[in-house]
């Protein structure tokens, strides 16, 4: 009997061991607080690049307190695209003063919560609020997340834009996620084949119902020898209907980014 209870006791000692020294969640290599890094939380903005408007610099992204708000204007204009778009973003990710940098093979999950307010519309033309490219190329957009309009319905939608058709990887009704945080989750494996997820939930915390979430393989998003940096804000065409481009903003808050 006592041999049985000492071999139960090792057993016992032994699996104790093994979830004491199993690893956690790895921790997220970026998760800045908006109060203390500010824009150093970010590789750059693209704001007004023309210099069109100089009594709006410095506020186009500012700091409210926990988040992020990234402000844009129906008047404004981006150097780009022969006057037809506007943008306000912010570009890649930093951490101790470097950038992260998504590389072909690897994967990593980056979430955030976002609150789109009404004024925010879904467009014919097209508005994007997230996207990834190539800086070293400027490859892309190989992923975005858009406002859509088709007649009165607007969807918000995560697509693999530069894969050929560029097809849907989750798509659902704008209108219930307005006015409210919402939270986003993707998960990327660059490469020429790469494969991208997507969640989308109706609220915050990890018991938030599901709005929307897919999964799509063979998605175009290769580093091309440099690496994948994703963008945030408001990138829109004006070539929609005025009565979609006003003034209007966009949130973001509780950033991470994380290899797995």
């Amino acid at each position: 009997m006592e041999s049985r209870i000492t071999r139960r006791a090792a057993l016992a000692a032994a699996a104790l061991m093994f979830v004491t020294v199993s690893p956690a969640h790895a921790a997220p290599a970026w998760s800045p607080n908006p109060g203390t890094d500010g824009l150093k939380a970010f590789e750059g903005i693209e704001v007004d690049r023309g210099n069109k408007f100089p009594e709006r610099k410095g506020k186009y992204i500012v700091v409210e307190g926990d988040h992020y708000r990234f402000n844009i204007w129906k008047n404004d204009r981006d150097t780009t695209g022969g006057g037809d778009r506007q943008r306000t973003e912010s570009k890649g990710m930093v951490t101790n003063g470097s950038a992260l940098k998504l590389k072909n093979g690897e994967t990593w999950v980056i979430s955030y919560e976002m609150y789109m307010p009404s004024s925010l519309h879904g467009t014919s033309k097209f508005t994007h609020i997230f996207q990834t490219k190539t800086p070293k190329t400027n490859g892309g957009p190989w992923t975005t997340l858009s406002l859509s309009r088709s007649g009165s319905t607007e969807t918000i939608r995560a697509r693999a834009f530069s894969t050929s058709g560029a097809p849907d990887i989750a798509s659902t009704n704008l209108a219930p996620l307005r006015d409210k945080w919402v939270t986003v989750e993707w998960t990327i494996t660059p490469g020429a084949s790469g494969t991208v997820g997507f969640v989308l939930r109706n609220g915050t915390g990890a018991n938030a119902p599901i709005a929307v979430q897919g999964k799509r393989s063979g998605v175009r998003i290769p580093d091309e020898g440099d690496y994948i940096r994703p963008k945030w804000g408001i990138y829109r065409s004006v070539e929609s209907a005025s009565s979609d481009i006003l003034d209007t903003y966009i949130n973001f808050r509780n950033y991470t980014a994380t290899k797995k």
